[in-house]
């Protein structure tokens, strides 16, 4: 392995660090969130989860406690992702003093503790098994009532700007051909317990069928199972010593010192009754395990998950380290939200993860909608979807990746079907806007066909635009270059990529001078017509070139002829001239701009083609200068590429930037947003965290350069992962590294 510096070369031998760290913020601790007035309502809330369930979490003005309850894979009818409703819960007598009320989340522990003095509450969602934990310790005997909220008590239509919550029908559609008539459907709630809660949502249609009909795929229909009809989502609601008072209340019968609430959420496919007898059964088996031995579990689970990377930075001066410690607090938040939400059935949504929350307090527009609201609905989009995953790679969080992964492999085959309907060749291709199961939202490819020809889309935005593959290829490239996991290897990286290069090989005709001509085509959504685009040209040869960089036994001697003659089949790279200097462009040719991108600059990132430590430095320097975006925030990347060409100060202002400005509706200070998106917008914070890593080091096979675009008034702690499953730690103090 090569290592460099670009500020000075380092001989790596077995140093120990100094004492250097006294004067550092540097103990996860110290990052915790704490509030010490009550949140008073869901935007006044603090994340928590396990990686499947999540909750917000706040403290109403009266002191009781309360909180969402959210899951994954909580997917309803028509494709939008549910919340399983809300829980209140209080004590009497009323614990609740303005002069001793705090409430933190505790990052180590992966748990928020609330104190009322006497009383306190210890809020946690074991990180090993299906269940929301809530411990309530009282020097003095306390009485509990819990109350299961629920908003979705009766059919409704889904009418006007809320239906920007539903993509691809309802009334804000793109094609207007498609089903408007879109409606929230009513909940259960099981009567006649006698100590527990019981709600849940069963889905008595679906529109998956109809996706398929409308997209020619019907004959697909026996290949994979409705992913969303009769599918069941709720919660079951239990605790020590209490009953019910009715089907939505739970009473303790004695008052005590020390009391336990439990919520079982689950997810499954079947019968309400067969969603009954498992959710008990679930419950059962959780509550006859000892909790103690369980919460020391999850500890370690959290314990075991901070200790994989870290990145603690001060300085000297007073106005650098404030900036440093906003930098740091927003790296380890949004890290933390990764790992609350990117565990479960289904990869993390960009607009809002698991998180969102009601809009009955928020100011100016979209205000007064229910938890269930996100803007764009529940499609991923890959522009969006990817950037939480590529900050896990140097993070090590490697098993928040795989819901990602397995959610594209299990829809491969439907994509193989499509293209082999669209286009009559082999291989794969996957749509810029996707439902889960991976088809394209309906009015994104028109639901009315007369005389549209089949793969044809009515959304002029994703027409030609079929990155998602070919960037994810990369992603699992690089998943594996750093677990060396020959099992991911043989079961997802050889069989996903091999058909998205075969669906690049056979697509497009080679013209006149032999080369794939890349026409019809789009350069990312900016450019809606664009022959040779870029981004496609760049992917290819690197998706490309790490393949055949695969060990033997993974590629046969026919793949690689195949590759390497695609390759060489490529076009050059678009290129373009001002003041008589070279510059990337978008594409060979191109118009049309219809969004605020900057293609050219793929080649930087996600693509890494150009950058430190390789030719053509100065002519990606120039383009980045003379791009025509120069925006921040939301799912903008400038912070990223800047770090990648070694702009240190660039990188600096927008990093900090990006970590400073959350959603002024709320309370958190990682609930960025909404930006292009949505409260909490998971690329926002996740741009800043792939831009930070990228600082401190950036890697390409078995090269890593350290510190490639540092700011020397920054010190720094960090450990973060590199290729070949080892980890670099250092220490950066007094413009010198050392390596521990």
């Amino acid at each position: 392995m090569k290592v460099k510096n670009s500020f000075f070369l380092i001989m790596l031998s077995a140093l120990f660090i100094p004492q250097l760290l006294s004067a550092q913020k540097s103990k996860l601790n110290d990052y915790n969130v704490r509030w010490t007035t009550p949140g008073v309502n869901a935007q006044g809330s603090m994340p928590i989860g396990n990686g499947d369930i999540g909750a917000n979490v706040w403290v109403e003005k009266n002191g009781d406690l309360a909180f969402y309850i959210s899951k994954t894979d909580a997917w309803s009818e028509i494709g939008r992702l549910l919340k399983l409703g809300k829980v209140v819960v209080s004590l009497t007598p009323n614990p609740y003093n303005e002069k001793t009320f705090s409430q933190e989340l505790k990052l180590e522990n992966g748990e928020i503790l609330v104190s009322y003095g006497d009383t306190k509450i210890r809020f946690w969602i074991d990180a090993n098994h299906p269940v929301i934990q809530t411990g309530i310790t009282s020097k003095t005997p306390v009485q509990v009532k819990v109350t299961y909220e629920n908003w979705r008590k009766e059919k409704r239509p889904i009418p006007g700007q809320e239906g920007n919550s539903v993509w691809g029908l309802g009334p804000n559609q793109w094609s207007k051909d498609c089903r408007e008539d879109v409606f929230q459907d009513a909940d259960m709630i099981i009567e006649g317990n006698r100590n527990k809660i019981l709600s849940l949502h069963h889905n008595t249609y679906s529109i998956f069928e109809e996706g398929l009909r409308v997209q020619s795929l019907s004959g697909f229909k026996n290949g994979m199972a409705d992913p969303l009809l009769h599918r069941n989502y709720g919660v079951m609601v239990a605790g020590t010593g209490l009953r019910n008072l009715s089907d939505t209340v739970l009473v303790s019968g004695n008052a005590a010192k020390n009391l336990q609430i439990q919520v079982f959420p689950l997810t499954q496919t079947g019968t309400v009754d067969s969603w009954r007898q498992q959710v008990e059964n679930q419950a059962s088996f959780i509550q006859v395990m000892n909790m103690q031995k369980r919460m020391a579990a999850h500890k370690k689970w959290w314990k075991d998950f901070w200790d994989r990377s870290y990145v603690f930075i001060s300085s000297k001066d007073a106005a650098a380290d404030k900036e440093a410690q906003i930098v740091t607090q927003g790296y380890i938040l949004q890290r933390f939200i990764n790992a609350c939400s990117g565990r479960g059935h289904s990869p993390i949504k960009f607009n809002g993860s698991i998180f969102t929350t009601d809009t009955y307090n928020r100011k100016g527009q979209y205000s007064g909608y229910d938890a269930d609201f996100r803007n764009w609905g529940g499609c991923y989009w890959w522009q969006n979807t990817r950037l939480p995953y590529w900050s896990m790679i140097a993070s090590g969080d490697f098993d928040l990746m795989r819901p990602l992964f397995n959610m594209y492999m299990e829809a491969l085959p439907l994509r193989k079907a499509a293209t082999k309907k669209y286009y009559n060749h082999d291989g794969a291709f996957f749509p810029e806007t996707m439902n889960f199961w991976g088809t394209y939202a309906d009015s994104d490819y028109g639901c009315n066909r007369d005389s549209v020809p089949d793969g044809y889309t009515n959304n002029p935005y994703i027409r030609y635009y079929w990155q998602s593959g070919l960037e994810l290829s990369l992603m699992m490239a690089d998943y594996y270059s750093f677990t060396k996991s020959n099992a991911f290897a043989e079961d997802t990286l050889i069989p996903f990529v091999s058909e998205i290069l075969t669906f690049y090989n056979q697509h497009w005709k080679r013209g006149s001078d032999g080369k794939i001509l890349f026409d019809p085509s789009h350069s990312l959504e900016t450019y809606h017509t664009a022959v040779n685009p870029l981004p496609e040209i760049v992917g290819i040869r690197k998706v490309a070139e790490k393949m055949l960089a695969l060990p033997a036994l993974f590629v046969n001697s026919e793949r690689r002829v195949e590759w390497k003659n695609l390759i060489n089949d490529l076009p050059s790279v678009p290129l373009r001239t001002i003041e008589g200097k070279p510059l990337l462009a978008p594409a060979h040719e191109y118009s049309n701009k219809a969004n605020v991108e900057n293609p050219e600059m793929y080649a930087v990132f996600p693509y890494r083609v150009y950058g430190l430590g390789k030719p053509g430095l100065d002519m990606a320097k120039r383009t980045f200068t003379s791009k025509v975006h120069f925006e921040n925030g939301g799912w903008q990347q400038n912070s990223i590429q800047s770090a990648y060409l070694g702009l240190t100060k660039e990188a600096k202002k927008m990093i900090v930037e990006s970590f400073s400005t959350y959603d002024e509706n709320f309370r958190f200070p990682a609930f960025w947003g909404p930006n292009y998106d949505w409260t909490p917008d998971q690329c926002h914070g996740s741009v800043a965290m792939i831009a930070l890593q990228r600082m401190l080091l950036q890697y390409e096979d078995e090269n890593i350069i350290l510190l490639p675009a540092w700011p020397k008034e920054w010190d720094v702690h960090f450990k973060l992962n590199i290729p070949g499953k080892k980890t670099y730690e250092g220490v950066y103090e007094n413009e010198k590294l050392i390596k521990k």
